[in-house]
Order: structure tokens, then sequence, then C-alpha cells
């Protein structure tokens, strides 16, 4: 089986030169990204929301220490964002703008593992079509050189012969980049999804207080109401809503 394996793989290289043995070496690379990726994924349950959102349940009725257990031990990238976030406003006497670049660091961490090897699935489908074209180049050349070789006793079939060979690398720097483009794509993503729930989720905890805050400020259309003769009362400046984060107790 060795030696057979061997042979093809020697006739492999003699038809489409080392730029198609580097296109086959890049494609192997390339499916071994997109499967440690997707275990990745996988593993830390990036598209799951439940427990995010049962926990921003609970924090918004004041229930701090449940939505601390509803977080803890979760692999999912925000859930340890709120988790950060929900532990540093316990304690009422530390910065809130140090809390949030802290918040931010580890949100930008978070973003950075999950795209780790993606910039590699980038590299791949951009060289592919390149070393395509650069294979059909070379077998371009070497088809002419043969046919200058023959001289006045020129076979179509050695031109012919050369220029399929040459454009075999073509069609497989294409055939690797159009997939590799396809999953790198849908992986940033699945990435960019991530970080924008990440962003929503530590939002709503820094502003859970806004909507009530924003309710009391709203004057009903009847309270205004005057009759004729009644003098119109001087008007007032708009009152200014202010939202300010509530401190666990």
């Amino acid at each position: 089986m060795l030696g057979g394996l061997q042979e093809r793989l020697s006739i492999f290289t003699d038809v489409g030169g080392p730029v198609l043995a580097l296109l086959a070496l890049l494609s192997v690379v390339a499916a071994a990204i997109v499967l440690v990726k997707l275990w990745q994924f996988a593993r830390l349950h990036i598209d799951g929301h439940a427990p995010i959102d049962e926990a921003l349940l609970l924090w918004h009725q004041r229930d701090i220490h449940g939505a601390l257990r509803r977080l803890e031990e979760r692999p999912q990238p925000v859930s340890r964002v709120v988790h950060l976030a929900l532990v540093g406003l316990r304690h009422p006497n530390l910065d809130l703008a140090l809390l949030r670049e802290e918040i931010a660091r580890v949100a930008t961490l978070q973003l950075e593992q999950l795209r780790s090897h993606l910039r590699a699935l980038e590299i791949i489908a951009a060289l592919s079509p390149l070393l395509g074209l650069l294979g059909t180049v070379l077998g371009m050349i070497e088809a002419f050189r043969q046919l200058e070789q023959a001289g006045s006793q020129v076979d179509p079939a050695i031109l012919s012969g050369g220029i399929w060979q040459a454009l075999l690398t073509t069609a497989a720097g294409l055939s690797l980049a159009i997939p590799v483009v396809l999953a790198h794509s849908w992986l940033e993503r699945r990435v960019e999804r991530c970080g924008h729930r990440m962003e929503d989720a530590v939002t709503r905890v820094f502003t859970r207080d806004l909507t009530g805050t924003a309710d009391e400020a709203v004057i009903p259309e009847q309270a205004t109401a005057r009759t004729p003769d009644e003098p119109a009362a001087p008007s007032a400046p708009p009152a200014l809503v202010t939202a300010q984060v509530g401190y666990a107790s």
C-alpha cells in the first residue's frame, strides 16, 4: 500500500508540479483549522444565550446572587464578561471607569481567542488562486519550451497536453479558495455576533435603572391640561434624565 501511495503522489506531483503539492498541503491545513474552530465554538457554546438572558432578568429583578449563580462556571465568553461586570458592581467603592476598562480588556481577550487562526484561513484563501495562477504560468512556459525543442516537427498533442496540465493548478487553487472563503466568512460572522451579544449584555447590566427613571420623567398629557380662563404657567426647563448604575447590595 505504501508503494502504491508513493506512486500516486509521484504522478500527482509530476502532473501538477510542486505548486499542486503545495495547494494540497494548504487544503489539509485549512481543513484542520476549520475543524479546530468548530470544536472550540461548540465547547464554548458561543451561540447559547439562555443563561445570559436568565442572569440579566434576575439582575433587573435585583437578585444579584441568583444572577451570579446562573453565570458561574459558564464557558461562554459573554457569560464571563457579564459575570465580571456583576462582580464589579457589587463593590460600591469601585471606580466605574476602571471597571469598564477591565471589562473591555477581558472582552477583547475573549474575542481574540475566538478569532485565533482565522487569519491563517484568510491568508490561505488569498494565496490559493495566486499559487494556482503561478502553476499555470510555469506550466505554460514548460509547454512552449517543449514546443520550441520539437522544432519543425510540431505535435499539437504536446501543446494541448501542456496547457491542460498548466490549467490544472488554476482549477485546484480556485477549488481550494472558494470553500475556504466561505468557511472564513461564516466563522468570522459567528465571532462578530458573539461580540454584539457581549456588548448588548454589558450595556443592559449598566443601564438597569434607565427604564424606570425614564418612565418617571414622562409627564402625562392630562396633567398639563388647563381651562381657557386659567393663565398659562411659566414653562419649566426640561428635566434631565440621568441614568445611575444601581450597585448590588
